[in-house]
């Protein structure tokens, strides 16, 4: 079990002055915690002045560059032992931070794992369930929340994945995905979100293809047969199949038959030299 004063709060926000003096408020008193960082990421508002004043240490960003940006260098600022990730958005409680720490050491990555009922709305309700979905499959594990920002893990091991992060709003799906590929230990702690404070960064329409494309890019990283064996199966069932119909209904074989099989082969050899390329990556790891 980590003890908080382990534990490095890092609070990503952009023009949140809204929620962010309450929120650091709030955490200051459940928990005693070894710092308390707010990264003000470009914010136009008050946000900084507003953490401040609550007693977060303030470090800015001069202009807007995303919230895993903002992420990234909380997690080079953060000087203890472990790190706490928390949405500067108010809908994160400061009791179930401390629920989080308490798993820390007996788990890697903890992830607060928001029921459905309090995730936002239907439409961001169904393109979650879609991603826990395929990154299940893709990591041959239970993904019950992977785009909850609510995440604490060892500050070596995150940084251990830190050039894998984009400053975008893919930070936790790609942190969720490169612990379980890696072989950690990841858990997913049941936690109440509240209703956020102001809008949303976040558009399905624009960003819901940024997280897919994330998805299949870091199980391409770490285990691309996932990926690469079932589009080489597909191809070869189907030309496979085609030729066996074209040899019994005409009695020969297509070229479209051939270059379907021919890709089959291609995709897996590919997959195969791919593995032994994601195998290398963990080769003198510590």
């Amino acid at each position: 079990m980590a003890d908080p004063s382990s534990v490095s709060v890092v609070v990503p926000a952009f023009n949140e002055e809204q929620a962010i003096g309450a929120l650091v408020q709030a955490l200051a008193a459940g928990g005693s915690w070894h710092e308390i960082i707010v990264v003000d990421d470009g914010s136009s508002d008050a946000t900084a002045a507003r953490a401040g004043d609550a007693g977060a240490t303030v470090v800015r960003h001069p202009y807007n560059k995303g919230n895993g940006a903002a992420v990234k260098t909380g997690i080079r600022r953060a000087t203890g032992e472990f790190v706490l990730i928390v949405d500067g958005d108010g809908q994160h409680q400061a009791a179930d931070a401390a629920r989080i720490v308490s798993r820390l050491g007996e788990y890697d990555l903890v992830i607060g794992a928001r029921s459905t009922g309090t995730q936002a709305t239907r439409a961001r309700r169904i393109g979650n369930a879609a991603l826990n979905r395929l990154a299940g499959y893709l990591t041959g594990r239970t993904v019950p929340d992977l785009t909850s920002g609510f995440r604490g893990a060892r500050r070596s091991q995150l940084r251990e994945f830190l050039h894998l992060l984009p400053n975008g709003f893919s930070t936790p799906t790609t942190t969720t995905l490169a612990f379980i590929k890696a072989g950690y230990s990841v858990c997913f702690e049941p936690v109440e979100a509240a209703q956020r404070v102001g809008h949303s960064k976040i558009r399905l329409a624009r960003d819901g293809v940024k997280f897919l494309l994330i998805v299949m890019k870091i199980v391409t990283l770490y285990s691309p047969f996932r990926v690469f064996l079932p589009i080489s199966l597909a191809s070869f069932a189907v030309g496979a199949g085609y030729a066996a119909w074209t040899i019994a209904t005409q009695s020969h074989v297509t070229n479209s038959s051939v270059l379907l099989i021919m890709l089959a082969v291609i995709v897996f050899l590919v997959g195969l030299v791919s593995e032994q390329i994601a195998a290398l990556r963990f080769e003198g790891r510590e």
